[in-house]
């Protein structure tokens, strides 16, 4: 009889989870807690994955602003030869749109350290506080070197807001719905990105510096909701656990779990074997140890490429730069281009929420995505190189660019994400995740730094057909996924946890059957060796003791 077939029967006979349920059972039995039993658990997700929106809220303003009249009165130069009469210099250019990037890039490279000694709602936080001195900076400022502070002090906010969120929701969020509470990480995020073009649209008609002060007001809002809203809100039980503050992270994990009692004790259980499986407590661990042994150096990777794979699809040039790539390639209005771009992602990301309990298939989706976006950049870049300037044209890369964006918000963004953050071991995440995210706010940093050299027609003015670039690295990401990416879905980070140490390859993830506390299926982890029995049947494997226990029951 099959994990399944054992919980199914268990299901039907109404079995109290006893203490040694496998866990891969229990995520069987676990199915009939649905949405409404984990509301508590599911209403904190929420609120931490407000967090991103801050990320959003900075790409939809900050294209905006550099086509701005009244932001380049201030920060650019008279341009008689272009739209509008004003222009900001490639260099100003790189340097406002990167130093949030490379801000943020900084913060989550430090994410490791910073775990160890403040917690995930802590960081969050201090996240909020430098978020808030950030715009104070860059609003009262008329010089060019206090913008660029206040934009380095905001992507370090950004770097930790981006992270920290990330690593509540993976630890907190139930595996069956781990993957929607990421996904709704991104809905923040493109709904941040629609606001800030809707309110720049607004504004750019006004004359002076209030068009640009008016959107930077924006960004004082969110940080306040989040910061009081964590007040009411436990922080992770795995972390707590992992700094060895047992009896905190059994009361955390009974207000985010609908289950009983028994079944709490049995989760700590399994998040207590899963660490002890590592070897040492996190206080111990070091960034070093992501490289050491070949399972956590192949977790490394994985998370580091999976989620990379999100900036080899050359979104950040088409979020960034939209309305001012619109603009200098004169098609149609740029404002309004961009928020309908916008708009249609969150769409997508909505869309893709309504599947993604059900129909997550991260290999399946990226593979697809990563396609759809070459060919889209591919397409722009040669409409424009046959025919640029005519209406027909501008026509045709706005309705590409629409099919891009649905690609990319609809199937890589929340995927990658997801990749990124499953496949960290328990003891090394705020390491393995903070590297991951780092190296990929590093890529978006070097895309936003570069694409003005492209884009900008004081320099190569080559506008569209910057997607020329784009097009082969979206195309060898999507081989990547195929060849290297596990599929995930569904399954607790127990779970994970087992599957890696067994090392299976890629392909077998998504069939195999773990059952066994702590994730210890398939081959017997060094704790349990003399004291349990296994049974490897292809790919599912089976603790023959707790089966028999269960089908005897």
């Amino acid at each position: 009889m099959s994990a399944k077939e054992i919980a199914s029967t268990m299901a039907e006979k109404d079995v109290e989870h006893p203490v040694d349920m496998p866990v891969a059972i229990t995520a069987e039995v676990e199915e009939k807690y649905g949405i409404k039993a984990h509301w508590k658990c599911l209403a904190a997700c929420t609120l931490v994955s407000m967090c991103p929106f801050q990320y959003g809220l900075d790409f939809g303003l900050i294209g905006g602003l550099q086509a701005m009249i009244g932001f380049l009165k201030v920060f650019g130069h008279p341009a008689p030869h272009v739209a509008g009469g004003w222009n900001i210099s490639p260099s100003r250019q790189q340097l406002i749109s990167s130093l949030m990037t490379l801000g943020a890039f900084l913060s989550s490279s430090l994410a490791g350290p910073t775990a160890t000694f403040l917690s995930r709602r802590q960081t969050i936080w201090a996240a909020s506080l430098l978020c808030i001195v950030s715009n104070v900076i860059m609003m009262a400022t008329t010089s060019i070197g206090g913008l660029y502070a206040g934009r380095l002090l905001l992507g370090l906010a950004n770097g930790f807001y981006m992270t920290f969120s990330q690593l509540y929701i993976q630890e907190v969020a139930p595996a069956r719905y781990r993957g929607l509470m990421i996904s709704s990480f991104q809905v923040w995020t493109s709904v941040g990105t629609v606001i800030g073009g809707v309110v720049d649209n607004f504004t750019e008609k006004i004359d002076g510096r209030d068009s640009y002060l008016i959107p930077l007001g924006l960004i004082f809002v969110f940080p306040v909701v989040i910061s009081v809203g964590l007040f009411a809100v436990p922080e992770s039980p795995r972390w707590l656990m992992m700094q060895g503050r047992e009896e905190q992270a059994r009361s955390s994990l009974r207000w985010h779990r609908p289950y009983t009692d028994r079944m709490v004790e049995e989760e700590i259980k399994d998040i207590q074997l899963a660490l002890a499986a590592e070897g040492e407590t996190v206080k111990g661990a070091s960034v070093w140890d992501m490289f050491r042994d070949p399972v956590n150096r192949r977790r490394t990777v994985l998370a580091v490429c999976g989620l990379s794979v999100q900036g080899a699809s050359g979104a950040m040039y088409m979020i960034a730069y939209g309305t001012y790539f619109f603009k200098m390639a004169g098609i149609g209005k740029p404002f309004e281009n961009h928020v309908i771009l916008t708009s249609l992602g969150v769409v997508a990301i909505l869309v893709n929420s309504a599947m993604v309990t059900h129909f997550g298939r991260r290999r399946v989706f990226l593979i697809s995505g990563l396609i759809l976006c070459g060919i889209a950049q591919l397409l722009i870049a040669v409409v424009y190189t046959v025919k640029p300037g005519t209406k027909s044209t501008g026509q045709a890369i706005v309705g590409l660019a629409v099919v891009y964006i649905l690609g990319y918000n609809g199937m890589v963004a929340t995927y990658a994400w997801i990749s990124g953050g499953e496949l960290p071991s328990q003891r090394l995440r705020s390491y393995t995740f903070g590297l991951a995210t780092a190296i990929g706010f590093f890529a978006a940093w070097l895309t936003t730094f570069t694409a003005p050299y492209f884009i900008n027609p004081e320099s190569m003015n080559w506008g569209p057909k910057y997607g020329y670039i784009w097009t082969p690295s979206c195309w060898i990401s999507a081989l990547w996924v195929y060849f290297y990416l596990p599929e995930v879905k569904g399954r607790t980070l127990e779970e994970i946890d087992q599957m890696f140490e067994a090392r299976l390859p890629a392909r077998k993830f998504r069939k195999s059957v773990c059952v066994g506390r702590g994730g210890g299926g398939g081959v017997a982890n060094e704790w349990d060796k003399n004291s349990v029995n296994w049974e490897k049947k292809g790919d599912e494997l089976v603790h023959a003791e707790e089966v028999k226990r269960v089908v005897s029951s």
